[in-house]
């Protein structure tokens, strides 16, 4: 597990620039989401990396098609 928190939070950072405790914040949500995961079964890394990485982005609100820009015309 510590392979995928660590592969998330990469490509996390890599997506906008973040304090360090923003990062840390992040990462100890992750964890306890990726914790749950796992608990519910979930074994697969690369899975659990696309789950933890939209779980921050739904966080964060980047996943937003509102704040993105899309206007549904």
């Amino acid at each position: 597990m510590e392979a995928a928190i660590d592969r998330i939070m990469q490509t996390y950072d890599l997506l906008a620039n973040r304090t360090a405790a923003a990062s840390e914040e992040a990462r100890a949500k992750v964890t306890n989401y990726l914790n749950t995961l796992m608990e519910a079964g979930e074994k697969d890394p690369h899975r659990l990396t696309v789950c933890g990485l939209t779980y921050l982005r739904q966080l964060d609100g980047s996943v937003d098609p509102v704040k993105a820009g899309y206007t549904g015309l």
